[in-house]
């Protein structure tokens, strides 16, 4: 699988310096495919599977795109949730972080509108929203968007599924008719086939094509962990599971080296593995894993490629990837020459999205797991010492230190020999002390996970989901809606899209 590298001659130079420190090495499919035709300023309808680099696709030309001599909205983005929302907003100030004139906001329901009132007045150029909130914010014309020169769909098919096809009716025609138009999908519906009709013109269609992949024979688990327990998580496996020769994939170059400084920090053999690391270093790193010299293994997908070690124990997906293709490689990289393997995928909140994915692409099933309890890994730990010590016993040669022993009783007279026993324990398996962070995966009634289950996972139709409130309007139809004032306002479809 080879995609492009962001080094679009079109692209600034502040843009693709900002793409450089967020650690992505290449583009996916996606992004390979949409980038150019936004840059050109073509309307388009993206289909993508949910984690396969949407927000770069369309975010890295819209900030490029950009008039900073200009004052007011240049861009609008519709999320479906205001978690959506946070996140694309995030990542479009990374995009933009060289871009001094810039500036994104994202608003949404269950924050203070007077806060975003405020923050609307400093004249942001990109709009991240919810449906709800945008509609909220034109009511009281605090949202101009006469100058708006790009609207962008995120998760459309979401966006419907969750009842806000009204909302999207009501947004869109009211916003200037000379625009550059996005939509991005999961799915390609019969409603998100009428809004491409009635809102876009000529738009380009992007479909990402899968493959349907199989995988070897590995045992395969996902746990629900929040990105701040990650770290503690994997330590706490490695643990467990006593790993002597791990993989751990991230998604970015940055995201491997603050991994590896993290493990190291708590005293765990562990190396990076990434593409801005000279060929010697890379080449130096490998050889000490292949030689088992270091435990841990933290890479990315490109530099990971090639990698053929037998005795790898475990993958674990820190990150998810962005393509079913790169899980398959991954994981592959575990029961080389005949030997068992297993994989451990770290997930929450939108990344069950993607693994749903993975699994109907692959057609294999990846069990849920609990994250292992600190006196699970104690007791792993005893026991693994247990064996160490009647081993030693039955293999005999260590009379010779009876008389160190007898040597300390007679220092300290009030220990017995059990009570020497413990403290030599202590001393050669120090390691069974190490300290483990409590964090949310502790907490017995689940309080750390809030991941819907079921069917009907992230979706809330007709209701209010993701603080995008719609009770400030009554819909009545498509060409008119009245705000809690009674004061009707008009609004009709985009004469020149057909």
């Amino acid at each position: 699988m080879k995609n492009l590298f962001f080094s679009n001659p079109t692209l600034s130079t502040e843009v693709q310096q900002a793409v450089t420190e967020m650690g992505f090495e290449e583009a996916t499919p996606i992004q390979a495919r949409a980038i150019p035709y936004i840059l050109a300023g073509r309307d388009i309808i993206g289909q993508a599977m949910t984690g396969t680099g949407k927000t770069c696709a369309y975010g890295i030309p819209a900030v490029d795109m950009i008039d900073e001599s200009l004052s007011g909205i240049q861009v609008l983005i519709l999320c479906p949730t205001r978690e959506l929302a946070v996140q694309v907003a995030e990542e479009l100030q990374a995009v933009s972080r060289f871009k001094k004139n810039v500036r994104v906001l994202p608003i949404y329901g269950g924050q203070s509108i007077d806060h975003q009132i405020m923050a609307l007045k400093r004249k942001p150029q990109i709009i991240v929203g919810t449906p709800g909130r945008v509609m909220d914010h034109m009511r009281r014309h605090t949202l101009k968007l006469a100058n708006l020169k790009m609207l962008i769909l995120d998760e459309a098919d979401e966006m419907l599924n969750m009842g806000f096809r009204e909302d999207i009716d009501v947004i869109l025609p009211d916003l200037p008719e000379e625009r550059q138009t996005l939509l991005f999908s999961a799915t390609m519906s019969p409603e998100i086939k009428e809004i491409t009709k009635l809102y876009l013109r000529d738009p380009e269609y992007i479909l990402t094509i899968h493959k349907e992949l199989t995988i070897p024979n590995i045992e395969q688990y996902y746990i629900e962990v929040r990105d701040s327990s990650k770290l503690e998580l994997l330590c706490r496996l490695i643990d467990a599971k006593d790993i002597r020769l791990g993989l751990v994939f991230c998604n970015t170059k940055k995201r491997v080296d603050e991994l590896t400084l993290s493990l190291q920090g708590r005293g765990y053999s562990a190396e990076a593995l990434h593409g801005d690391m000279k060929q010697s270093e890379r080449t130096r790193v490998m050889t000490k894993f292949k030689q088992e010299k270091i435990d841990i293994l933290v890479a990315t997908d490109v530099a990971a490629r090639g990698i053929d070690v037998n005795n790898i124990e475990a993958v674990f997906n820190y990150d998810i990837p962005s393509d079913e293709e790169y899980y398959v490689h991954r994981i592959g990289r575990t029961a080389r020459a005949g030997k068992k393997g297993v994989s451990y995928s770290f997930v929450f909140g939108r990344d069950m999205y993607r693994l749903r994915e993975i699994q109907k692409y692959t057609k294999t099933t990846i069990l849920p797991m609990q994250p292992p309890k600190i006196a699970d890994i104690e007791e792993v730990k005893l026991d693994a010492a247990v064996k160490r010590v009647v081993t030693m016993l039955e293999a005999g040669g260590y009379a010779k230190y009876d008389r160190v022993i007898e040597k300390v009783l007679i220092e300290a007279p009030e220990a017995t020999t059990l009570d020497v026993a413990s403290v030599l324990f202590k001393m050669a398996f120090g390691e069974l002390d190490r300290s483990y962070e409590k964090t949310d995966f502790d907490d017995p009634k689940g309080k750390g996970f809030s991941v819907p289950k079921g069917k009907n996972y992230g979706k809330s139709k007709g209701k209010s989901y993701g603080g995008a409130k719609r009770k400030d309007f009554s819909y009545k139809d498509k060409k008119s809606f009245t705000d809690k004032t009674g004061k009707s306002k008009k609004s009709g479809k985009r004469t020149s899209a057909k």
